[in-house]
C-alpha cells in the first residue's frame, strides 16, 4: 500500500431495502492504496454495500465518508453532494453497462466531457492512455457488443479511471471471466493499489481475492462477521 492515508471511513452503516434491515451496523474503513474484499453469500448484503458507498442506495442511519466528503441518512444525495461523490467514486458493475450504441473510447471519455467539463480531444485522448494502460488500446473503435467479457470489463474499468477518483468499485469483477483472464484482472487492480488508488470488491471468488486483496470483509445476514488478511 503507498499510504496509510485513510480513503474510505465506514461508521455504523445501516441500509433498508423497503422495511427491511439489509445491512446492519456495519463499520470498517480502506487507506490510500488499499485493495479491499467483501465477501460472503448472495444476499449477505455486500452489493448493497457497494451501492450505498456509490450513492446509489439511500442509507438508513450512520455516515459515509470518502476522501472528505460525508453522507449521512436522509436519501439518496442530490446536487453538490452528488457531484463531489461522482468525482471520488468510481463503479464498475458486474454486467458493465457500457452505452450500446457508443464505441469503447466515447464510453470512457464521456463522462469527464459531461460532468467535469473537459473538451471532447482532451477526454478523448485521456480516454485512450486509460484503454491502452488497460491492454485494450485495439479496441477503442469497438462498440460493446464486439467485446469480450474480458475486453468489457476492462473498457468499464477504464471508463470508472476517467474521473480520476480516489476510489474504485467493483462487483463480482470476475463473474464473466475464463480464469485467465482473472489472472490479468487480478495483476490489474494489484498495480492499480500499488499506484494509490483505494479499491473495494465484492466477490465470490476465493482465490480471485486470495490473489490481490490486501484485507478481506466477510459478511452474513446484512453483519461484518470478520476482518482478516486473505490468506
Amino acid at each position: 500500500m503507498a499510504t496509510s492515508v485513510s480513503v474510505l471511513d465506514v461508521t455504523d452503516l445501516q441500509v433498508h431495502r423497503g422495511p427491511r434491515l439489509v445491512v446492519r451496523d456495519v463499520s470498517f474503513a480502506a487507506e490510500r492504496g488499499e485493495l479491499l474484499a467483501l465477501m460472503g453469500a448472495s444476499g449477505s448484503g455486500k452489493t448493497t454495500v457497494l451501492r450505498a458507498l456509490a450513492g446509489l442506495d439511500p442509507i438508513s442511519g450512520g455516515a459515509i465518508t470518502i476522501d472528505g466528503v460525508t453522507m449521512r441518512a436522509g436519501g439518496r444525495p442530490r446536487g453538490a453532494l452528488l457531484r463531489e461523490l461522482h468525482r471520488r467514486v468510481g463503479m464498475v458493475f458486474q454486467f458493465h453497462h457500457l452505452f450500446a450504441h457508443m464505441t469503447a473510447l466515447d464510453n470512457v471519455a464521456l463522462a469527464p466531457v459531461h460532468v467535469q467539463g473537459q473538451s471532447h480531444a482532451h477526454a478523448q485522448s485521456r480516454a485512450r492512455a486509460l484503454l491502452a494502460s488497460l491492454g485494450v488500446a485495439h479496441r477503442a473503435d469497438a462498440r460493446p457488443h464486439e467485446l469480450s467479457g474480458g475486453e468489457a470489463q476492462r473498457v468499464a474499468i477504464a471508463r470508472a479511471l476517467a474521473m480520476e477518483p480516489p476510489l474504485l468499485l467493483m462487483d463480482e469483477p470476475t463473474a464473466s471471466l475464463d480464469p485467465a483472464r482473472r489472472d490479468d484482472l487480478a495483476a490489474t487492480l494489484t498495480t492499480l493499489a500499488s499506484e494509490g488508488r483505494t479499491i473495494v470488491v465484492a466477490s465470490h471468488d476465493g482465490d480471485f481475492i486470495k490473489a490481490c486483496a490486501h484485507r478481506t470483509l466477510v459478511m452474513n445476514d446484512g453483519r461484518l462477521v470478520n476482518d482478516a488478511l486473505p490468506r
